[in-house]
């Protein structure tokens, strides 16, 4: 039986972070359990092969949310990446933080050493700022992570931004210091025009030292217990049967906001109801496991564009192949866009202390204006999207089998208090000011989703339940803390209760972040890493 002095279960965001941080040294072996293959697929390189990737079966789980109650009981896909680099290998490469008092509220909801102040130093120590951009204080210059600006901004996005100046929202320099409110243009996890996931940032150089292996194709089974020690996991390797490898210090999960709640579920721990559904063994009770599910919920607005050439147009016929010259020689253009281009964060009602809404726009429209929908419209467009920043909406992650294989419950309750419903209601109705305030107008040729029929609240609402969609950022259902509902400790980074198991991942988050969830994710590996060579 092989043994590693830390076996870490995934390859994504944290999984590559955790395999770099506890190999520095050289003192300590690590292994990494990865069930889906390598990332040589082409478009994951290319940033704008975001199109490509994000729904490919050969790179997702494929999974789906259950019938939500609350938005006309649809399922909505939700993509996870199954390849080295997770989902950071195929999600939109945006660069979020969130704000300076979504980490406070951690704190006072029992987190210690979770603020602002004290998770600030991992965020820097994780980034290099390209472009010469971002306040020393805040921002990191030596780092794995390569953050970037846009290199070929589109000139809608500059008339979106103007328009948000001329309806109070602030032009802001760098949305990623702490107070996010204002207008920008988003940062891209990117170098030299190419996607830097975190496969280039951190586990690529981890796998250059002799103590670091990672090994692909493995499914993680269960994790091995003995009495209440975690001991090592037991996978299956491709075309081969059930190995079980050995940790002599910890395991480690890394497997996601789905992926870690089950695995931890199908190897009896979690809520002893839940388990006894599924026919496995107590080996610890712990009912937070798979609770506290969050996510983003987004919709849209789209316009058909006069007088701008949007990517519509640009990514087909001759266009399309000039642009991929253009990128050939130069790494600028098409090739290098985000699915958001520019974007925003306000504040939806007066008295709020920080914004509660993300906005996003792209000079590119969908058919139908869908989420969901990766296929470019055949006319020209623009489309506007808003998100709740910390939805009160809470769900959960429910192991439907024992066998690892079979997709879980993933239920996020999109929409379900009253409060996410009102916040989406004024963002949608922000939007549709946006597309009608110059400069922007000047480009709008008709608004053709949801449309000009739609008005009153209830359709509103009714276009709120039928077309939105995840941004692609569960967090939350192993969360930090002390409550009785808590899995792992904000101190160690132990699963409560057990020994020599241990999660740092997007699950960890007690509450949402404000943004996209990949910075976090990110930052809570580099501080996991330190809390557990410091054990």
């Amino acid at each position: 039986m092989e043994a590693f002095d830390y076996v870490v279960v995934g390859a994504g965001a944290a999984g590559c972070v955790l395999a770099y941080r506890l190999s520095a040294s050289g003192k300590h072996s690590v292994a990494v359990l990865e069930a889906g293959g390598p990332d040589r697929n082409i478009f994951i390189r290319i940033p704008a092969g975001f199109n490509k990737t994000v729904y490919n079966p050969a790179l997702n789980w494929g999974y789906e949310t259950a019938p939500g109650p609350h938005i006309d009981n649809r399922r909505i896909p939700f993509p996870r990446g199954k390849v080295v680099g997770g989902s950071g290998s195929i999600n939109g490469h945006l660069y979020v933080r969130g704000q300076a008092a979504d980490y406070d509220m951690w704190a006072q909801l029992g987190c210690r050493g979770w603020d602002w102040d004290s998770v600030l130093p991992y965020f820097k120590r994780a980034e290099t700022r390209g472009n010469g951009g971002g306040d020393p204080a805040v921002r990191g210059s030596d780092g794995p992570l390569a953050i970037q600006d846009q290199r070929d901004p589109h000139p809608l996005s500059d008339a979106y931004m103007a328009a948000n100046e001329a309806l109070g929202l602030r032009r802001t320099p760098d949305y990623n210091c702490g107070d996010q409110e204002g207008t920008f243009l988003y940062q891209q996890m990117m170098r030299d025009g190419r996607r830097w996931s975190p496969a280039d940032a951190y586990l690529r150089p981890a796998l250059k030292r002799p103590n670091v292996r990672l090994i692909q194709h493995a499914l993680a089974e269960r994790v091995v217990f003995e009495g209440r020690r975690a001991v090592g996991v037991r996978y299956s390797p491709a075309g081969g049967p059930p190995v079980t490898i050995r940790a002599r210090r910890d395991v480690v999960l890394a497997g996601g906001a789905i992926n870690t709640p089950q695995l931890l579920q199908i190897s009896g721990v979690g809520d002893p109801e839940w388990l006894a559904d599924i026919g496995v063994e107590v080996v610890h009770a712990l009912p937070g496991v798979g609770r506290n599910l969050r996510d983003h919920y987004a919709t849209r607005v789209s316009a058909l564009v006069k007088g701008a050439a949007s990517l519509n147009e640009r990514s087909r016929g001759l266009r399309l192949v000039g642009e991929v010259i253009r990128y050939a020689v130069s790494r600028k253009g098409l090739l290098t866009a985000s699915p958001s281009h520019a974007g925003g964060y306000m504040k939806t009602r007066p008295g709020l202390e920080t914004p509660d809404m993300q906005l996003y726009f792209a000079p590119a429209s969908y058919p139908a204006g869908r989420y969901g929908v990766t296929e470019l419209d055949t006319v020209p467009g623009m489309t506007l999207g808003c998100s709740q920043l910390r939805p009160e909406s809470v769900g959960w992650l429910k192991a439907l089998s024992a066998d690892p294989r079979a997709k879980p419950e993933i239920q996020p309750n999109y929409l379900a208090d009253r409060m996410d419903r009102e916040a989406l209601l004024a963002a949608m109705k922000y939007l549709r000011r946006l597309l009608q305030t110059r400069p922007l107008a000047d480009f709008v040729l008709a608004e053709n989703f949801p449309g000009p029929a739609v008005q009153t609240d209830e359709e509103w609402m009714a276009h709120a339940r039928a077309t939105g969609s995840t941004t692609y950022h569960p967090v939350g259902s192993c969360k930090l803390g002390t409550d009785p509902m808590a899995v792992v400790d904000p101190l160690s980074m132990r699963v409560i209760g057990l020994e020599g198991l241990r999660v740092a991942d997007a699950s960890c988050m007690p509450t949402m972040v404000s943004g996209n969830t990949y910075a976090a994710t990110n930052m809570i590996a580099e501080r996991a890493s330190d809390l557990i060579l410091g054990a």
